[in-house]
């Protein structure tokens, strides 16, 4: 995988896009989440949201560099 990635022109880090699908991944799993009632079982819900996109981020940059289709 390259460093950077071209977007109309604009070279964007491929860490920025990344981190954007990442970012909008937590954001969809964190409603299903509050809507299922999980975080009454969660001591703390910020650490919690942050190891959840920390693990999310490794899981999409894995599945980028393997090229495993979701």
């Amino acid at each position: 995988m390259t460093g950077e990635s071209d977007i109309y022109g604009v070279f964007v880090p491929s860490l920025l896009v990344l981190v954007v699908v990442t970012y909008i991944l937590h954001r969809l799993l964190g409603w299903g989440l509050a809507k299922t009632s999980v975080y009454k079982w969660v001591w703390h819900p910020a650490l919690f949201d942050l190891g959840r996109y920390v693990v999310l981020l490794w899981v999409v940059d894995r599945v980028v560099r393997q090229g495993v289709s979701l």
